[in-house]
């Protein structure tokens, strides 16, 4: 599950992912406000925050995803992942190599500075 975060506005789209994110989720949600704040900005900040019982992604979400990504890979100005497990970490930073914004991993404990990074 997706949940749209009060901290976004703007360019950024803060959310939260629980348990396995579906292909529902980016199709309902998560692509509509990327797409709504693209179509308001020529940037987006995007910061995803993963919940403890965080699980990943089902195989159609993570290809939503990956079709998404790559269609806008110009239009991401910042990346951040908060918590999430180690391959969440490595995936993100294999991304990096790939994506001209920047990309940039948080543990739990470095939330606000996630935060104020995404902000800045």
């Amino acid at each position: 599950m997706i949940e749209i975060l009060p901290e976004s506005e703007g360019s950024t789209l803060a959310i939260r992912g629980r348990g396995r994110l579906t292909a529902a989720d980016y199709e309902n949600l998560l692509i509509p406000r990327l797409e709504a704040i693209l179509q308001q900005h020529a940037k987006a900040r995007l910061l995803f925050d993963m919940d403890d019982d965080f699980k990943g992604w089902e195989f159609r979400a993570a290809w939503d995803y990956a079709k998404f990504g790559l269609k806008h890979t110009d239009h991401f100005e910042k990346v951040a992942a908060v918590c999430g497990p180690k391959w969440v970490q490595w995936g993100m930073k294999f991304k990096s190599l790939f994506v001209p914004g920047e990309v940039k991993t948080f543990s739990c404990a470095e939330r606000p500075e996630a935060l104020e990074w995404i902000r800045s």
